[in-house]
This record gives C-alpha cells, sequence and structure tokens, in this order.
C-alpha cells in the first residue's frame, strides 16, 4: 500500500532532534504524532509523488502523522488546474489539525483566481473549523493586501471571533501584516476598538515588532493598547 511505503521512507529520514524541536512548536497535537522529518525532503517527496499520482495516499484520511499532513498538502499545492485544487483543498481542510500544516499550505494557482478564490474564502471564514477559519484569513493577508486590497476585506478579518489561540494569533498577524502595507486604511479598526480585545493587543504586539513600521507609527501603536 502507498501508505505504508510513504510512511516507510518518513520514517527512514527522521531526525530525533528536530521531532523534539517540532513538537515544542506544535504543542496542540500529540509528540508521537510527529516523526521528525525536514520540511524541504517533504517538498520533495511531495513533487516525485505528484507526478507519481499517489491517490491512493490523497483517499487515506485521516492521515496518522504529521508529516503525511503536510505532504497531502504539498501535493494538493502542484495541482495547476484551479477547480480541482479547490476542490481537493476544500476537501482536505476538515482534516488539518494544527498551524503549521495549514500555514505551509501554498497554492499557486489561487494567485490565478482571485474573484474564484475569494468567494471560497467569504465561506472557509464563517466555519466552525480552526484551521479552515485559520487558512481563509492566510489567504486574505496573502492574495488581498496590495493593490486588490478594499476596506470590506478588512471588515471580513475583523469580524472572526473565535476563542481559539490559533485563530486569534492569525487575525492579528494579518492586522500587524494590513498596518504595514495600508497604515491610513487599517489604523481606524485600533483606535475605534474594532477588533477582539485580545487581537487587538496581539496585533500591535506583532505590528511593533516589525522593521516595516515607521517608528512614530509604532509609538501610536503602543498608546493604543
Amino acid at each position: 500500500m502507498l501508505t505504508d511505503n510513504i510512511r516507510k521512507e518518513l520514517f527512514e529520514n527522521r531526525d530525533e532532534k528536530f521531532q523534539s524541536f517540532q513538537a515544542r512548536l506544535i504543542p496542540n497535537i500529540p509528540g508521537e504524532s510527529i516523526i521528525g522529518v525536514r520540511t524541504p525532503l517533504l517538498r520533495k517527496m511531495a513533487k516525485r509523488l505528484y507526478s507519481e499520482e499517489a491517490e491512493d495516499f490523497l483517499a487515506d484520511v485521516p492521515h496518522k502523522y504529521f508529516e503525511e499532513n503536510q505532504l497531502h498538502f504539498f501535493i494538493l499545492s502542484h495541482i495547476k488546474d484551479y477547480d480541482s485544487c479547490v476542490s481537493r483543498v476544500e476537501g482536505f481542510l476538515p482534516y488539518v489539525d494544527n498551524w503549521a500544516t495549514c500555514d505551509q499550505g501554498s497554492f499557486p494557482i489561487f494567485a490565478k483566481h482571485k474573484e474564484e478564490i475569494l468567494e471560497k474564502i467569504k465561506v472557509w471564514i464563517g466555519s466552525e473549523h480552526t484551521y479552515t477559519v485559520r487558512f481563509a484569513v492566510k489567504l486574505l493577508m496573502q492574495f488581498f493586501l496590495d493593490g486588490d486590497f478594499r476596506d470590506e476585506y478588512a471588515e471580513m478579518a475583523a469580524g472572526v471571533r473565535h476563542e481559539d489561540y490559533y485563530v486569534k494569533m492569525m487575525v492579528a498577524w494579518y492586522f500587524a501584516t494590513a498596518l504595514a502595507k495600508q497604515y491610513d486604511r487599517i489604523i481606524p479598526f485600533f483606535e475605534e476598538r474594532r477588533l477582539d480585545p485580545t487581537v487587538h493587543r496581539m496585533a500591535i504586539q506583532k505590528a511593533a515588532e516589525s522593521y516595516r513600521i515607521l517608528d512614530e507609527r509604532t509609538s501610536y501603536l503602543k498608546s493604543l493598547k
């Protein structure tokens, strides 16, 4: 079975020190579910598996190990047809159980279909599943903070009310990045305290640590804590 072969290869490339490091970085999943394989090797494996058509592996969900989830998302990132890619991503999102898999999933085809992916973001951002929401906010940050930015997109992110730390942190990351790119249009969210209080504080802290924001703006932001 393909999954067994993949699992065998993963364990053959295990780095126990890296496993311990990863377990500390991703505390919300069991440490024993992390094998300890470095990301560049996983991406290399995913590229090969995509070319070999890893359908049996992709269908074998939920996966047992963190690295298998990583491989799954990395394989999907190679799909060049938008409809197929977004369908596969949507089908896998409910199985994503940690911030690393969520955040490291990158899908170049989405950049060529911004209108379509925006409609999916609007659905995903209202999900009850933690990492589907986090993924939606990540896409808003990735694709809609530059020339395509609209105030309504920031309103979407500000409207997220979720108790999970990893969702709050992503929304804070969104607004810290938005301050660097769209300061004049984003600062009212802080002045008017339109964010979840925890997100408000997190975002100011992240923005204050950013080299992309002018010192005088950083000082003003700190005064809004």
